[in-house]
């Protein structure tokens, strides 16, 4: 289903990718440990990043809020936004209008 959006799914696909990336142990949400992370290629990181961001995209239209690693990601359906927040600080927040 999805969360509702305006925006080019590409462009909002794209800006997801990046702030989810932001979460330091976000790999956590994989359940792999940190030297099975820091060996993962970087490319293969960003792969991962972009399948976690598109599976978000479609989870958050029926759970608003996902935990990854120490982050949360939370839809906000009267803002029209995706954010994502570390503890109490707003490490980013993706337009979906």
């Amino acid at each position: 289903m999805g969360v509702k959006h305006g925006r080019d799914y590409g462009e909002i696909l794209t800006d997801l990718t990046e702030a989810v990336g932001r979460i330091s142990d976000g790999y956590l949400f994989f359940e792999m440990d940190p030297v099975e992370w820091q060996e993962l290629p970087q490319e293969s990181k960003l792969e991962v990043w972009e399948a976690l961001a598109e599976d978000l995209f479609f989870a958050l239209g029926n759970e608003p809020m996902i935990e990854v690693g120490s982050g949360v990601i939370i839809y906000d359906k009267d803002t029209h936004r995706i954010n994502i927040l570390v503890g109490e600080e707003d490490l980013a927040s993706v337009i979906l209008i």
